[in-house]
């Protein structure tokens, strides 16, 4: 990504549809200039946009939000054809492209799926497109959905190792239950108290409120992300709150490296083995990322992004990481040079067989 900073921000429906009435174009278009000032300073944005079912809501002359879930996967669809429309106009005044991004939890526990995922996110922002995601309401079931886009907020924040995730919503932040309703400035663990703080409240156009945003933020902090809530209704939102700092900031325990690299050690057995030489085994030890020069047999039928155990000619483990190719390509491409990669397969390709950034020592 450029070695940007990679922020997401979450707009949720109050703030896009003037409370309930439908899409509000000029709200939009202050999120989206916003959005471009912080392009202009080297920040990759990904947008998680609400505001589908209440613009279908209006489309289709619905007061109320409807409690079956057809009917909400119906405005869902309905609506969503609008909000991307509103996006794509208003960024491309400024000459940037949108991309449409429509997720379940189902893609985020599929192995592949989250892989993909991971890589589209990742070349999205290499073009310098903004993208724009919500869940996909048309086909999620009440097991396989997020249910609130904060929560889905902070997965797409671990996904691609986000630096800050920004919630913006109808309060400044998160405040304690003294008389003064003091505003929390920094949180550093979320446990019963915090949760004792959370208001309860949720309107008619949303679907969390603030203890979905603590269960967001529990996700962030384990994933060594920076998470903030802070008021979408200010003038100039973004602007404000780094200005004016009033916000609820809850700070990671680690850095996001460190949350993947954990992520990785503690995942399941490894799907297949690489046997590499001495040559590579050292450079691994020195920090640097596994090529494919420097592998002499591949153990095991893998796919791309599962997790690879790496041994040595001596059969000890030296790393375990996520393969950024099949075993079958692999097999294609050991002991070629990078430059080579791409003759061979007949088709770009990434020049590292495990990143370093995706990759543990052992």
């Amino acid at each position: 990504m450029k070695n940007n900073k990679c922020w997401v921000v979450k707009i949720g429906s109050a703030l896009l549809t003037n409370n309930g009435k439908g899409i509000d174009k000029d709200l939009i278009s202050e999120w989206v200039e916003q959005i471009v000032e912080l392009q202009s300073h080297n920040i990759d944005v990904v947008l998680v946009s609400s505001g589908s079912i209440v613009e279908g809501m209006k489309r289709l002359g619905w007061k109320d939000k409807p409690t079956d879930i057809h009917k909400l996967q119906a405005a869902a669809a309905v609506g969503q054809m609008g909000l991307v429309q509103a996006y794509e106009y208003l960024f491309a005044k400024h000459k940037v492209q949108t991309a449409q991004v429509l997720l379940t939890q189902d893609n985020l526990i599929n192995t592949k799926h989250f892989e993909n995922i991971s890589a589209t996110l990742e070349n999205l922002l290499e073009f310098g497109a903004v993208p724009v995601i919500n869940e996909n309401d048309t086909v999620a079931t009440d097991e396989l959905k997020f249910g609130d886009n904060d929560r889905l907020a902070a997965r797409v924040a671990q996904i691609i190792g986000a630096d800050i995730l920004i919630i913006f919503s109808d309060v400044n932040g998160l405040y304690n239950k003294d008389k003064k309703r003091t505003l929390i400035k920094e949180v550093k663990d979320i446990n019963e108290e915090i949760y004792s703080f959370a208001e309860k409240k949720i309107n008619n156009y949303g679907s969390g409120g603030m203890i979905t945003k603590l269960d967001a933020a529990k996700i962030c902090m384990n994933a060594g992300c920076y998470m903030f809530i802070a008021n979408g209704k200010k003038n100039n939102p973004l602007q404000n709150m780094i200005k004016n700092k009033v916000y609820t900031c809850f700070t990671p325990k680690i850095s996001n490296l460190d949350a993947r690299k954990k992520w990785i050690i503690s995942s399941l057995n490894s799907q297949g083995k690489l046997c590499i030489d001495f040559g590579a085994a050292k450079a691994l030890s020195n920090g640097k990322s596994l090529l494919a020069a420097g592998i002499i047999k591949v153990l095991g039928k893998f796919k791309k992004g599962d997790n690879i155990l790496i041994i040595d000619l001596d059969n000890n483990n030296i790393a375990r990481g996520l393969s950024s190719f099949s075993s079958e390509e692999i097999n294609k491409i050991k002991g070629k040079q990078s430059s080579e990669i791409q003759a061979i397969l007949g088709y770009p390709s990434k020049s590292e067989i495990i990143h370093k950034d995706d990759m543990v020592k052992m």
